[in-house]
């Protein structure tokens, strides 16, 4: 069969990466169609991904909307070339495509905020996954795993950390690290958001230096860092998970590094403007099973991260919890594959149950992380 994918951003990469070498593997055709941003090429390449880019978008709010036309007669025309017989993807570009295509699609989605594009894009999927945190109906065809969609590459049957990337960053074997991971807010869902600004990124800084090493990870490249005690991250960007998993800490305003550092055991402290009572299901699970911190205000977040970067027992602690929640997850790369050889038809697949069936336990119920 004849597969396409794409990957509009670094993370959907990542998402699809084992799935496409996995179908390769036992002799399918497959294509990436590739959105030129940030790291997205880097990351194709570093994998040895069959990819084509179907345009160019960069950081900024406006970037993105005036260019849509090109990219949609870009992506469509690669997809005619290629004529798949059915498209993965997670929005518009993949479900609007396989419909001017007369292909099944399957789109992954896992941000409940994004419902412009649910709306414009769900109508034309075969089958909707999305992790059974998603908190929001999107029909008949919305089917839900256990898990989440960073299960596909950092579940444990698919990733292994790898402790010499502390030579690389040039960190000693037990010196304690905080990872400060800062947002573009780029993205169409980012519109009207916010997160730590240039002035409590410098103060946060200050803060931290006292207890560990900073690297800071600066999608939009807007921090000077210039007399402050913190240096870049600067390493290759296939290589941020082997840097996530030996940090002591993560403190970010984005969204899908702090799931990642849940699912490797890492103590993160969220926060943006999406922190609230209409926040995103994944992120209130994970708080609930004691993996991550979502605070709204600034204060808040630089007294949290400072008292887990004082506290003696956290990495026992959230190790305990991450193989806990790990133990109830799926293999996402697997389930993919399934569906993939399933033409996108997934009514038969043991891993999925539609959105609206009851399931065995509450994704969301808290555990009592106070007593533990």
């Amino acid at each position: 069969m004849r597969y396409l994918f794409f990957t509009n951003t670094p993370a959907h990469v990542h998402l699809y990466k084992h799935a496409v070498a996995t179908l390769r593997e036992q002799g399918h055709n497959v294509l990436v169609l590739a959105r030129d941003y940030t790291c997205t090429l880097d990351l194709l390449e570093w994998y040895d991904l069959p990819y084509e880019v179907y345009g160019y978008c960069d950081t900024s709010k406006g970037s993105l909307l005036s260019r849509l036309p090109a990219h949609y007669l870009r992506a469509i025309r690669h997809a005619r070339r290629f004529d798949p017989d059915l498209v993965f993807g997670m929005g518009g570009y993949a479900a609007h495509t396989g419909a001017l295509l007369r292909t099944p699609t399957v789109l992954l989605i896992d941000s409940e905020p994004a419902s412009f594009d649910h709306t414009v894009s769900t109508p034309f999927a075969r089958a909707i996954l999305t992790p059974n945190t998603f908190r929001k109906d999107l029909g008949e065809d919305h089917y839900v795993f256990p898990g989440l969609k960073e299960c596909a590459y950092l579940h444990p049957e698919v990733y292994e950390p790898n402790p010499s990337v502390r030579d690389r960053l040039g960190v000693g074997e037990t010196e304690p690290y905080v990872l400060l991971r800062l947002n573009a807010f780029g993205s169409q869902h980012d519109v009207g958001k916010d997160g730590i600004s240039s002035e409590q990124c410098r103060r946060l800084v200050e803060r931290l230096s006292d207890d560990a090493t900073v690297l800071v990870s600066d999608e939009g490249k807007d921090i000077d860092l210039t007399g402050l005690p913190a240096r870049s991250f600067d390493l290759h960007p296939a290589l941020m998970h082997d840097a996530l998993a030996e940090a002591t800490l993560l403190v970010a305003d984005t969204q899908t590094m702090v799931t990642e550092a849940a699912l490797l055991g890492t103590p993160a402290v969220r926060s943006n403007s999406f922190v609230g009572d209409a926040d995103m299901g994944n992120f209130v699970a994970l708080e609930n099973r004691g993996l991550i911190h979502n605070v709204a205000r600034f204060d808040a977040l630089r007294d949290r991260a400072t008292a887990v970067l004082r506290d003696e027992g956290v990495d026992e602690a959230w190790q305990r919890r991450r193989h806990d929640y790990l133990a109830e997850t799926v293999n996402l790369t697997d389930l993919l594959v399934d569906v993939a050889t399933a033409r996108g038809r997934v009514d038969d697949i043991d891993a999925v149950r539609q959105f609206d069936q009851p399931a065995t336990d509450d994704p969301n119920a808290p555990v009592g992380v106070g007593s533990d």
